[in-house]
């Protein structure tokens, strides 16, 4: 069983065998193609084959992890939290050094977000790795949902078109890449800055807000800021 310091609501089991199966991304982004053209051009004729998947996966019995290593050392762990009445996917960071990990975002009914500006998901999409799930593609798509940046470049829909031509069966993955920054989750889109150093936000529903009281510490906002971004840490890592 896996593990998941500070994270121990429920039975962890590998996931990465679902990023295979071409259904499980319109499944895993189905958050961010709320509207019903945006569902059809995703799903097409397979919209059955879709939600007998999410069934499989949203069982209680076993909740799967998708786990993003960083260069800086930090991983990033995609949870499909699969409790009866409260399910959702949380989106936590975690270093060996933490005695828990951090969550970054939820994307739920009680959603709390965004956890990444657009350089941070390309960034984080693109550093290499050798084990958990290291394909760029499926990193920029499974980390996706944790968007909210209102400031997105005009080439943003090209690295996503990139990702649902190579990972999905979605025809028109053009339109599908520009529905989804249409949306972005279910925040709305923040708009990012440097501030003592570290990425934050002004959203109101942001762990990387420090005016949120539910804001994470200085210290660590300054620390995932780097990890996400590829910087190589030049400050001692803060303990949990």
């Amino acid at each position: 069983m896996l593990k998941i310091p500070g994270y121990e609501d429920g039975p962890l089991v590998q996931g990465t065998a679902y990023l295979d199966e071409p259904l499980f991304w319109p499944v895993h982004l189905g958050s961010c193609l709320r509207v019903e053209d945006a569902q059809r051009a995703a799903f097409g004729a397979d919209w059955d084959a879709a939600m007998e998947l999410y069934h499989v996966m949203s069982a209680e019995r076993e909740w799967p992890v998708f786990s993003v290593p960083l260069s800086s050392g930090h991983t990033i762990h995609v949870v499909y939290r699969n409790i009866e009445g409260d399910r959702g996917v949380d989106y936590l960071i975690h270093h060996p050094a933490w005695s828990a990990a951090e969550t970054l975002a939820v994307d739920d009914g009680h959603f709390m977000g965004p956890g990444m500006a657009w350089p941070e998901l390309l960034s984080t999409a693109r550093q290499p790795a050798t084990e958990g799930v290291t394909d760029p593609d499926a990193r920029l798509l499974l980390l996706f949902p944790a968007l909210g940046d209102a400031r997105l470049p005009d080439d943003a829909a090209v690295p996503l078109t990139t990702a649902l031509t190579a990972l999905t069966l979605i025809e028109e993955t053009s339109e599908v890449a520009n529905m989804l920054l249409e949306n972005q989750g279910q925040w709305s889109p923040a708009h990012w800055r440097l501030g003592d150093g570290a990425c934050i936000n002004d959203g109101r529903h942001s762990y990387r807000n420090p005016g949120n009281a539910f804001a994470l510490p200085e210290g660590r906002l300054l620390e995932i800021s780097r990890a996400l971004n590829g910087w190589e840490a030049t400050t001692q890592l803060t303990s949990g």
